[in-house]
């Protein structure tokens, strides 16, 4: 669905619709988006993205494809498994020359108020960024609390999300952007993160916090200065 509300504007703004509740045991989601030259995408989600109870697990694949000086972002909702859930994602996106990418994932520890911290079988995400088909980034997520427990040192250490945010900008030197989000996620409570740059067009931000709604705030804000440092 098309919700770009300012028409004039050069970003095309659509969100993933979905009938379904959330995940299902056995599902296999595909998704490929194409960027064309020189255009601007953000692609938004409806909701919380909802790991149903399983047994044999799902998955997801994503492709993402940008062309020369393309710009693409998303930070879909937070996904939530529920206890018992098996959900193994893969994203693999490919950049062309100047292209910039804004990318994001949050993922909690289930259904906190149900008392489902941490009851989920296994979340394995990973990311790997290409330019021009060469690998840059790889991103790699596994948790299965039934055999690590999270709250171990080095692992969540007694915090219950998690988000991470990646930043490419191929004619951008980023160092200064990077000190400014640095100062301002110190405004924020009841978190702790950490910012790298790989290299220098590119940023990635791993943020541990109490609250899905905070995290998910936290990257829109993030997001939000990044577009103004571009004006």
């Amino acid at each position: 669905m098309n919700i770009t509300e300012d028409k004039r504007g050069k970003d095309l703004h659509l969100m993933l619709m979905s009938s379904s509740p959330g995940i299902l045991d056995e599902d296999e989601v595909e998704i490929r988006i194409d960027v064309g030259e020189n255009c601007s995408f953000q692609l938004h989600t409806q909701s919380y993205q909802r790991l149903f109870n399983m047994q044999k697990g799902a998955t997801q694949n994503m492709q993402v494809c940008l062309q020369n000086a393309a710009s693409f972002t998303y930070l879909p909702h937070p996904s939530v498994p529920h206890q018992n859930s098996i959900f193994i994602t893969n994203s693999k996106i490919y950049l062309d020359t100047n292209c910039k990418l804004i990318w994001g994932e949050i993922l909690t520890c289930g259904r906190k108020l149900n008392k489902e911290i941490f009851k989920f079988s296994k979340y394995h995400s990973t990311t790997e960024i290409f330019l021009r088909n060469k690998l840059i980034l790889k991103e790699n997520l596994l948790m299965q609390p039934l055999f690590i427990n999270p709250n171990l040192m080095g692992k969540m250490e007694g915090y219950t999300h998690q988000a991470s945010f990646i930043y490419y900008n191929e004619i951008m030197h980023i160092k200064s952007l990077s000190d400014k989000l640095y100062d301002n996620l110190l405004t924020e409570t009841e978190i702790d993160f950490g910012i790298t740059s790989p290299s220098i067009n590119l940023l990635i931000i791993r943020i541990l916090g109490l609250r899905a709604e905070q995290l998910y705030n936290c990257l829109k804000r993030i997001a939000g200065i990044i577009a103004a440092s571009n004006k």
